[in-house]
């Protein structure tokens, strides 16, 4: 299935157990390859950053390769 990237904006992000993590705020792509690298999301008020890879602006930074399905919500697997 085909979908645009910026219709994940905005998305919530749950893990594989059913926590939720917070919104899809963009994707990283990276521009020699093309291909999608990280997602960024704004973490829901019950995350704690501090167990995750956070940018400048305290987005969680997960690897885009952890999606593991996208319907009415992003499932993401942590490693």
């Amino acid at each position: 299935m085909k979908m645009f990237a910026t219709s994940l904006k905005g998305k919530r992000i749950m893990t594989t157990e059913g926590e939720e993590l917070g919104d899809i705020d963009s994707i990283v792509v990276d521009t020699k390859s093309g291909g999608l690298q990280h997602v960024l999301i704004r973490p829901t008020e019950s995350v704690d950053p501090k167990l995750f890879k956070t940018d400048s602006e305290g987005r969680l930074v997960l690897p885009f390769s952890g999606i593991k399905s996208v319907k009415d919500v992003v499932v993401m697997e942590l490693k």
